[in-house]
């Protein structure tokens, strides 16, 4: 076995440290991180990118993984969990209550109008990214914009959303077979 190939220890500091971050500049909501965990997860490790819950998920594969034990991996589920959601939380409980003492300032009102318009540009970056992903053929194109005339026009939940178009693809899979599907 190659050595340079084989998986290293990933230890739960390094975890902490990379969640910590990643929820600190991950401004906009777990859409905005898709992007950055695709780079830096999916490039580096080869794990599937998700919403930011996938912290979880993920801090658990690589801690038990590559740190070789359950107990390892659930301490790395909870610090990754923690991570991610705790510089938000501590941002909004900080800043927040300052921002709506200054509101009616010109300067907070630039802040908030070009913060809302980088988070919307980050989104829709990882729409594109999570479309080329997701959309490889007919139906799941038909599929994505029959979700957003849904959305838009009689505005179900995205539970159900996701549970009928789930339940879409669990039948159409085996009929149709497409080839695209990365996950095998």
């Amino acid at each position: 076995m190659d050595t340079d190939k084989a998986p290293r220890r990933v230890p739960i500091r390094d975890l902490v440290k990379y969640y910590l971050r990643l929820g600190l500049l991950g401004f906009g909501g777990p859409v905005a991180l898709v992007g950055q965990m695709e780079r830096e997860l999916v490039g580096d490790k080869m794990i599937s990118p998700g919403p930011v819950v996938t912290a979880t998920f993920v801090g658990y594969l690589v801690a038990a993984r590559l740190g070789g034990s359950l107990l390892e991996g659930f301490w790395g589920s909870l610090v990754s969990t923690i991570g991610i959601f705790l510089p938000s939380f501590l941002l909004v409980l900080i800043v927040a209550p300052i921002l709506v003492r200054y509101r009616t300032n010109a300067n907070v009102q630039g802040f908030i109008k070009g913060a809302y318009a980088a988070a919307i540009g980050t989104i829709l970056g990882a729409c594109v990214l999570l479309g080329k992903i997701a959309i490889g053929d007919w139906l799941t194109a038909l599929i994505a914009l029959g979700s957003l005339v849904v959305l838009f026009r009689w505005k179900i939940s995205n539970p159900v959303l996701v549970a009928v178009t789930a339940v879409i693809g669990l039948i159409a899979f085996p009929l149709l077979k497409p080839g695209w599907v990365f996950v095998k």
